[in-house]
């Protein structure tokens, strides 16, 4: 009889010990589970902050390009009035539009240069706010060269009207401190 009696107590343990052993390893697989699916989340929550963080960024450098672009406009609305050019007509950013009137009432009539030239020379207005625009305009473009690394924007705006515009105006400024 005692040893029916240890028997059993001994399969009892013996199933006792499965039973551990069972639950053990299927409470490891969850938190395995668990662990797998927070690392997961995790990583998807870093991506999303990487991605509003770029979007904040984004929506910062356009702000600042609006603020940018409408000192340099500001610039130039004494100037157009003073070479008598209207802007283009499009649905382009009124920056755009006024370089673009320039630039293509200059390349309809070269005269356009010398009026700017005359008007540099006599109103001192109108040669400060040139020399506004050619600085601020510098500066985008040096901001833009420092802090983008491959350069396709930077060269975008120097060889758009941006650039166009500067070489013009830079002309103009030179030939009026030149001239007579």
């Amino acid at each position: 009889m005692e040893t029916i009696i240890i028997l059993s107590l001994t399969a009892l343990i013996f199933i006792v010990a499965v039973a551990t052993f069972v639950i053990i390893h299927n409470q490891n697989t969850k938190i395995a589970n668990i662990s797998n699916t927070l690392t997961f989340q995790y990583n998807m929550i870093m991506k999303i902050q990487s991605v509003l963080k770029s979007k904040d960024a984004t929506n910062a450098v356009a702000e600042h390009a609006e603020i940018v672009y409408s000192d340099l406009l500001q610039n130039l609305i004494p100037i157009m009035a003073a070479i008598d050019t209207m802007p283009r007509n499009t649905t382009e950013h009124p920056l755009w539009r006024a370089l673009g009137g320039i630039m293509d009432e200059y390349a309809k009539n070269p005269f356009t240069l010398e009026k700017l030239r005359r008007s540099i020379k006599l109103d001192n207005n109108i040669a400060q706010n040139v020399n506004n625009y050619i600085t601020r305009a510098n500066r985008l473009l040096q901001y833009l060269t420092t802090t983008e690394p491959d350069g396709i924007l930077t060269s975008t705006f120097t060889d758009g009207l941006l650039g166009q515009s500067l070489t013009f105006f830079s002309q103009a400024q030179q030939l009026a401190e030149n001239g007579d």
